[in-house]
């Protein structure tokens, strides 16, 4: 069993389509210190059989860039076989309306809260009902283990080793939620994959604005990590003049400072793998010169990039 990682990016992806930041324009002029990125997304399964964790804006070409996806078992065929949404964040749900074309209702897994806002506030839900369909199942936030594969009947396929449990994350529901500023339980979560064969386990989070006890735990008891990676500072959007927001005010534990994401990376057993996902264009990290990214380096953490393969 495998986790693909589709899109390493946060929103708006890298370049960003309209940011001309040190780092984007780089991209853009063709820079070999810095790697161009889709918005955030995995994929777990394998070999023909996935779990789509995020469906971004970039999701087709995700798919033309992951022929894992496509094992053209018939005339019209994914290896999609379902999606499960940590959020209802438009970098991690708008990809939803791409997969409109299937014959059978999709399978999806979300909280409760993440279905209201899709059903209200930005209705991707209702709309598929006038295509595909939709087959919800909802999260449970009590640490009941779910088993895709019953729900897929993939009996051949990878997913059916799959055992995943989710947990609150403190974070922030979309602009558009009227819980923005005011969030509920399972606005946005955290997930534990375990291969049921092998025993290991991924913890992904890559919504994080704090490193709670049963995060932590989680973290702890995973032999791999990956978590958000959005900014370096917590000041970094306001210091550029992009945002009068800091990254806790939407949302993200920033990497640096006593308190960052690297200080509690640092912390975890030394044969833990770590990984950063969801990095905003901003981030210094992402220039593979800059002395962040050496601090990176030199912490043992690695920054996930689009078609890294990670053995579960």
């Amino acid at each position: 069993m495998k986790l693909l990682v589709l899109g390493s990016s946060a929103g708006g992806g890298f370049p960003q389509w309209n940011c001309n930041c040190a780092n984007c324009s780089a991209v853009r002029s063709g820079s070999t210190r810095h790697r161009a990125r889709t918005q955030s997304s995995v994929a777990v399964g394998g070999p023909a059989d996935w779990l789509l964790v995020n469906a971004s804006p970039d999701i087709l070409a995700q798919i033309q860039h992951s022929p894992q996806l496509q094992p053209a078992r018939g005339l019209r065929d994914s290896g999609i076989a379902g999606v499960l949404l940590v959020d209802a964040q438009i970098d991690h749900s708008t990809g939803l309306f791409m997969l409109r074309e299937r014959g059978t209702p999709l399978p999806l897994w979300c909280t409760d809260p993440v279905a209201q806002d899709l059903s209200s506030g930005n209705p991707i839900l209702n709309l598929l009902g006038h295509y595909c369909g939709v087959a919800r199942h909802a999260l449970p936030l009590d640490g009941t283990l779910i088993r895709p594969a019953v729900d897929l009947q993939t009996p051949d396929s990878d997913l059916r080793h799959l055992a995943i449990r989710a947990l609150t994350l403190d974070s922030q529901p979309p602009p558009y939620s009227p819980r923005r500023g005011k969030p509920v339980a399972g606005d946005n979560i955290g997930l534990v994959f375990e291969n049921t064969l092998t025993g290991r386990r991924i913890f992904y989070a890559p919504g994080l604005g704090e490193i709670s006890p049963a995060v932590w735990e989680a973290m702890s008891t995973a032999d791999v990590v990956m978590v958000d990676g959005t900014f370096w500072t917590d000041d970094e959007m306001i210091r550029m003049g992009l945002s009068t927001k800091t990254a806790r005010d939407i949302g993200h534990l920033a990497q640096s400072g006593p308190e960052g994401m690297l200080s509690w990376l640092a912390r975890l057993p030394k044969a833990t793998r770590k990984l950063l996902i969801h990095i905003n264009n901003t981030n210094p990290v992402l220039d593979s010169a800059s002395p962040e990214r050496a601090a990176l380096d030199a912490a043992g953490v690695e920054l996930a990039f689009d078609g890294l393969e990670i053995d579960l």
